[in-house]
């Protein structure tokens, strides 16, 4: 077990970074938030604000004067992080050798990649909405890039966007909204992958009869439509052999078998299990 001297002061008032919309209070969080966020981070964290809170909240004057020359001279991204953890000393040389490899990796990308990035985060830890609203904001940059005149970035990266954006719709399951935003990643660079996508959310949002019906127009892509059947069938096996499909399946046996007590008692167990699920994911 170590044990680590705090750095600085425990600030009562907290630095939002931009980006991550993390709030930090002390130089350890700070450092944390930078370790782990490395692949999101982007020149904006390299700012006068920073440096006052770092200087004013955490009363860390001469640390606030050995970054300032980085924020002003525009030095890399990759060298003020670095500074900031080993002043703070909460990482060996080589986690903060790992953090200036992501970085330095990272510089490499345009601003809307990176923004991407972040939105992508959005996803991961199921802020869907969130998610949705980032993606078309990126969206609304791409036609601002493009009536501005300047390079634009490649057609792979916009149907990206628009991939991403429908698995943050389909996550909802929001299917027409998620099938719009598939078909316009297929649309850019056809894909098979993507009409895939396309058809299976006309698969979960139609009935039966209705899907049959617009399959069966679908000549052009017959072959992606048996496809889909073919993964529909292995999902509902995999879903079948599903810890919580078993149980539900045991307590309608026993609820047919008039088994009450028995019934309630696996009910109970039940909802311990989907309380315990939620508790989980609300505290990520």
């Amino acid at each position: 077990m170590q044990a680590y001297l705090c750095v600085g002061e425990y600030s009562s008032v907290p630095y939002l970074i931009q980006g991550l919309e993390i709030r930090v209070y002390c130089m350890e969080e700070l450092c944390y938030a930078l370790k782990e966020n490395a692949f999101l981070l982007d020149s904006s964290i390299m700012s006068d604000t920073l440096l006052r809170w770092i200087r004013e909240s955490c009363g860390l004057d001469e640390l606030a004067d050995f970054l300032h020359p980085m924020v002003h001279r525009q030095g890399s991204m990759s060298t003020f992080v670095s500074a900031i953890l080993q002043y703070v000393g909460l990482y060996d040389a080589d986690e903060i050798r790992q953090v200036e490899q992501i970085l330095k990796r990272g510089a490499g990308l345009s601003g809307i990649e990176k923004r991407k990035e972040q939105v992508d985060y959005l996803v991961k830890k199921k802020k869907y909405l969130a998610a949705v609203r980032g993606y078309d904001g990126l969206l609304l940059k791409w036609d601002e890039i493009g009536q501005s005149g300047l390079a634009m970035p490649g057609d792979e990266l916009k149907a990206r966007i628009f991939h991403n954006k429908g698995v943050a719709y389909a996550r909802l399951m929001l299917w027409p909204q998620a099938g719009d935003s598939f078909l316009s990643a297929y649309r850019i660079l056809g894909e098979p992958e993507e009409y895939l996508c396309f058809l299976a959310t006309k698969r979960l949002d139609l009935s039966e009869g209705q899907y049959v019906s617009f399959a069966s127009g679908e000549m052009e892509h017959y072959d992606l439509t048996l496809e889909l059947e073919k993964k529909m069938e292995e999902l509902r096996r995999e879903f079948l052999l599903q810890p919580e499909e078993l149980m539900l399946r045991k307590r309608r046996e026993t609820r047919e078998n008039g088994d009450e007590r028995a019934y309630e008692q696996q009910g109970e167990e039940l909802c311990e299990v989907l309380k315990n699920q939620y508790r989980f994911s609300v505290s990520e």
